[in-house]
């Protein structure tokens, strides 16, 4: 028999997280399923025991909740929506896409995914773009707001394409994102 034992933090981490995990430790469950990073992480804080499974942690490496992808370690293991290492790939998978492309706009929602990943992604965004041979243009949108604004400045600063670091807003908007059009006629692109 499978039983279920769901909690919600209702957008409250803070004040929630570390007691609604603290009752899921107390029921002595079999396996914490635990979205994004917040959750898994306050699991792993409260039990060393009970294997922790995470769907969609940005960075899990950086983040803390696991030594390596390739071996997580410890009692926690899962999914990652990103890596700053495949901000490269992205790249070169835009470059072959577009081949003629020389600048690129990158869309970014700073606090999106956490400081260290972040950084760590524009800095291999601008390693990768450099070897490419395309010139970067790195824009900032907070919000869904913002793209009118970067998608003006994208425009104005000619960029032939549009690729985007992973975040949720970011990934929550990818239809929107996808119908830029770049002035040379080309399709956006997202990654």
């Amino acid at each position: 028999m499978l039983v279920h034992e769901y909690r919600d933090v209702e957008g409250k981490y803070e004040r929630r997280l570390p007691a609604l995990v603290a009752e899921l430790v107390a029921l002595k469950v079999d396996v914490i399923l635990a979205a994004g990073t917040p959750r898994p992480l306050a699991a792993k804080q409260a039990t060393r025991t009970i294997p922790i499974v995470f769907a969609g942690a940005a960075d899990p490496v950086g983040s803390g909740l696991v030594t390596s992808l390739a071996r997580p370690g410890g009692n926690v293991t899962g999914l990652s929506i990103l890596s700053p290492e495949l901000v490269g790939k992205c790249l070169e998978q835009l470059k072959q896409a577009v081949p003629g492309v020389t600048r690129v706009a990158v869309l970014w929602q700073p606090g999106g995914s956490g400081e260290r990943t972040e950084r760590d992604m524009l800095k291999g965004a601008e390693v990768a773009g450099q070897a490419l041979g395309v010139r970067l243009q790195f824009v900032e949108a907070r919000g869904p707001a913002d793209f009118g604004r970067a998608f003006s400045d994208m425009t104005r600063a000619r960029a032939g394409a549009l690729t985007g670091l992973a975040s949720n807003m970011i990934l929550g908007e990818r239809r929107r994102l996808a119908d830029w059009r770049p002035r040379t006629g080309c399709r956006g692109c997202t990654h």
